[in-house]
């Protein structure tokens, strides 16, 4: 069972989480791609509830998708870490305290894999669709 978290917004974030918490793949679209994005048959689909929501909403429910909505408070810093995590400052940038670091570009794929490693925590997420 992989789970799809999705980070709304202007752009739409997307990551594919195996049930281990592990990253298969991270994705920063538009809600138009969304709306023919490859969802493999059986996922469990995560929506942060944030900003933009309810349009990425509306393209799951066209779609007859099933999804669950979760708070989305916090993932953006959240999203620094783990992304950090996998791509650790090389050469000097390393010698930067943690928290001055800033990611290179934008994390709207990375926020996605925070919900979904939220869904995957014990007790959360209502469903919807």
């Amino acid at each position: 069972m992989v789970v799809v978290g999705i980070d709304p917004g202007r752009n739409v974030g997307v990551a594919f989480v195996q049930p281990d918490g592990r990253l298969e793949q991270a994705l920063i679209i538009t809600l138009d791609q969304l709306a023919t994005l490859n969802i493999p048959l059986g996922a469990t689909l995560v929506v942060g509830g944030g900003t933009g929501s309810e349009s990425v909403q509306a393209v799951l429910r066209q779609r007859r998708l099933a999804f669950v909505v979760l708070d989305e408070h916090g993932t953006s810093l959240e999203a620094s870490t783990l992304y950090f995590r996998d791509h650790p400052p090389r050469g000097l940038k390393r010698l930067i305290p943690k928290g001055l670091w800033w990611p290179p570009r934008p994390l709207d794929d990375y926020a996605a894999y925070a919900i979904a490693l939220r869904y995957l925590a014990p007790n959360a997420g209502t469903s919807c669709g």
